[in-house]
């Protein structure tokens, strides 16, 4: 058996009748129609692998990537803040991870820049924000 690369990306649609394949393709300047003698199941084949490529597999549910600082403190080994979601992420020293929703970016801030990150997230996140364990320990 012998593989031919395959280049779909301007073949914009295709249709089966009376014996032959047509398919409309784009050549920059101009669409061309083509049309191949085929059967019915050359047209299939183009229809499935088409369902193949066009609808993406479902995603696995995907942990957001942060980056994450390291800080010196008893309670956290390293904070990150996605300002875009509005998101913190606190990996604990004992390497549970969670993530906090709706931190605003002052609040970032403050911890980040706090002399004790610890006493700042018990006094002023810690039960105050809706938070998500992602880490896969139990």
């Amino acid at each position: 058996m012998k593989f031919s690369k395959l280049v779909l990306s301007k073949v914009l649609g295709g249709a089966h009748s009376e014996g032959c394949l047509q398919l409309l393709l784009d050549r920059g300047d101009e669409l061309e129609f083509l049309e191949i003698p085929a059967p019915i199941q050359a047209y299939e084949g183009l229809q499935d692998l088409n369902d193949l490529i066009a609808e993406p597999p479902p995603l696995l549910e995907e942990e957001e990537t942060f980056a994450m600082l390291s800080v010196a403190s008893t309670m956290a080994s390293a904070i990150g803040y996605d300002s875009d979601n509005e998101v913190l992420q606190i990996e604990f020293n004992s390497g549970e991870v969670y993530q906090y929703s709706d931190i605003d970016e002052d609040t970032w801030e403050d911890l980040y820049s706090s002399n004790a990150v610890g006493k700042y997230y018990n006094q002023y996140i810690k039960g105050r924000y809706q938070s998500q364990r992602i880490d896969n320990s139990c």
